[in-house]
């Protein structure tokens, strides 16, 4: 296959069997790394959704999920994608994590195409990507793709469209794709834009060697209020929005990567892959760019109030990207057309991704498909709890319970559809991005301190000073009424 000539390359459109098999490259990657929609973020983005399909949902305390489906269109899209299809919520939340995955697979095979020569070569990107769908972003808390459904499983795949028409100079398109990502994703639009004007700073640079650019940049730091105490005690709960927290292991997810794209780019130049080379030069530029700013926001102790900007989640296009042009190099360079070198590579690597995440969800299935009954004791509780309490019965659970042994970080608004007070674990999480929330936060998750104590005098407290009605426990507590008990857990009424 010919290079392109142009410096604003074409690409065609992906044949039917291209399509194909990029639908089966996704589907293998779900078997790899599972498929789990309801566990970690998707209790603050689900319960969005269920509420723009039912609003009686979630009468109280709704804040923890509601302040980030205020700022996006994804609970409405998503909802109107099951009014139109009349598909039931589950298997929605299923095809749309096939589609988010397929089109984040299009998007790594369409800029193999661009970049490289090789036939194989986007093949072999994509195929990387896929088998790495769930490895770490450095220090940032990401994988490239979730087990569930989010905000970014739209927005992965859309960033890299922003990309790839801006490669092309598709400028509309490019421009629309930003828009829609914006609506979806404010945060990681940015990042997408971001390297895109890097990548023609090093496309000016390079017709323009003798002349250097100035810049100036105003940051509305009115945006960002002064840190309180319960603010600040809520950061300090996540030590990845701050660098000098990061182990030494996250801090070489910082640099290899950079290292690596610079033997990219000296690889590329000497094949003649001139745009492979000046997307890993941008990259470079990109990363550490974003790793001065991370740097420069969480180190100093008076720019605290800026930490949710979260600079270093730029490498997770980044990572995305590295593979992108990893596996296409193998593919060229290495893998060739010798079957047996793609599964010597492939079987272990995806082997030891599905592997890992059998530990991080060992009492659940790895696939945990609507036509399948659930097997873990917290889920089949909370699914009680959605078919027999009413629609306003507000909950207390341990504020810890995510993190409980056999858990595997299910969500119980979003499994239970059920309103329930503040969580140490998840809704900290939420507070980070709205700092107005810090105060109520601490105020539940302190009130819910020593849980494992609790008596049924603490519960009627709980009732009494939030109007508490029902509480999920581990243990049998006297005094308490529980119309459903399972083999750990029991479902109690507080008088």
């Amino acid at each position: 296959m010919a290079a392109p000539s142009s410096s604003h390359p074409r690409l065609t459109t992906p044949s039917l069997r291209t399509l194909a098999l990029l639908a089966a490259l996704t589907v293998a990657s779900i078997v790899v790394h599972g498929y789990h929609p309801y566990v970690e973020d998707s209790e603050i983005y689900t319960p969005g959704i269920k509420q723009q399909l039912n609003p009686a949902l979630y009468p109280q305390n709704n804040v923890f999920f509601a302040s980030h489906a205020h700022l996006t269109l994804f609970p409405n899209l998503i909802a109107w994608s099951i009014r139109l299809t009349h598909l039931p919520l589950d298997w929605a939340l299923l095809l749309w994590q096939f589609l988010c995955t397929f089109l984040l697979l299009l998007g790594c095979w369409k800029i193999g195409r661009l970049v490289f020569r090789d036939s194989l070569a986007p093949w072999g990107g994509a195929s990387l990507v896929a088998a790495l769908l769930t490895i770490p972003v450095a220090g940032t808390a990401l994988y490239i793709a979730d087990q569930y459904l989010t905000t970014r499983s739209i927005s992965t795949a859309t960033v890299l469209f922003i990309v790839l028409n801006a490669v092309q100079r598709r400028w509309i398109r490019a421009s629309l794709w930003a828009l829609f990502t914006a609506l979806i994703h404010p945060l990681m639009v940015g990042f997408g834009v971001a390297y895109v004007v890097v990548l023609l700073w090093i496309d000016w640079r390079s017709t323009q060697p003798d002349r250097s650019p100035g810049y100036a940049a105003l940051l509305p730091l009115g945006l960002f209020p002064p840190v309180t105490d319960a603010y600040r005690d809520v950061l300090n709960s996540r030590s990845y929005f701050f660098l000098l927290r990061w182990e030494w292991y996250e801090w070489v997810g910082i640099f290899a990567p950079l290292l690596l794209l610079a033997w990219f780019a000296a690889l590329a130049k000497r094949q003649g892959l001139d745009l492979l080379r000046r997307m890993c030069q941008a990259l470079i530029v990109f990363g550490l760019l974003f790793t001065a700013a991370g740097a420069a926001m969480t180190i100093p102790v008076r720019f605290a109030n800026l930490a949710e900007l979260q600079p270093m989640r730029a490498f997770h296009l980044l990572y995305v990207l590295l593979f992108v042009f990893a596996g296409g190099l193998l593919a060229q360079f290495v893998l060739q057309r010798y079957v047996w070198r793609w599964l010597a590579l492939f079987l272990p690597l995806c082997a030891g991704m599905s592997y890992a995440q059998l530990q991080l969800y060992p009492a659940s299935p790895h696939l945990e498909l609507p036509c399948f009954a659930p097997r873990n004791p917290w889920v089949e509780t909370f699914l009680w709890v959605r078919h027999n309490t009413p629609l306003d019965a507000y909950f207390a659970l341990d504020p810890h319970y995510l993190q409980a042994p056999g858990e595997d970080q299910h969500g119980f608004r979003a499994l239970a559809e059920r309103s329930r007070l503040a969580d140490a674990v998840k809704d900290s999480g939420a507070v980070t991005m709205f700092p107005k929330l810090a105060e109520t936060w601490r105020d539940q998750v302190r009130a819910q301190a020593h849980w494992a104590d609790f008596t049924a005098d603490d519960f009627r407290a709980l009732h009494s000073r939030f109007g508490v009605t029902w509480v999920v426990l581990e243990k049998p507590v006297p005094g308490l009424t529980c119309p459903y008990e399972n083999s750990g857990l029991r479902v109690c009424e507080i008088p």
